[in-house]
């Protein structure tokens, strides 16, 4: 759950125009909190990764938007063939 969310900055503002979803990593750890406790849990779930060394993502909307339309861009295509060239079948 932590690799895969990412939360939003942008301060107050922010959190009130997403209902405090901005937090989406807290959120998915605890789906059952209400949503105004999301902002003030971050700094404990912050200050925990950090301890185990977890990477908690987090940036401004144009940042993440910007990551999520560069991994969609490298995944949409291979890098390289699958099938090593050595077992492709030889041609006739």
């Amino acid at each position: 759950q932590l690799r895969g969310s990412s939360n939003l900055t942008g301060g107050r503002l922010m959190n009130l125009m997403t209902g405090n979803l901005s937090h989406q990593i807290e959120h998915h750890f605890f789906p059952d909190i209400p949503a105004n406790r999301y902002a003030a849990m971050a700094v404990e779930v912050r200050a925990i990764c950090a301890r185990f060394g977890q990477h908690y993502n987090t940036g401004s909307m144009p940042v993440q938007f910007g990551q999520v339309v560069w991994r969609i861009l490298r995944h949409a295509w291979p890098s390289r063939p699958r099938v090593p060239a050595r077992a492709m079948p030889a041609s006739a």
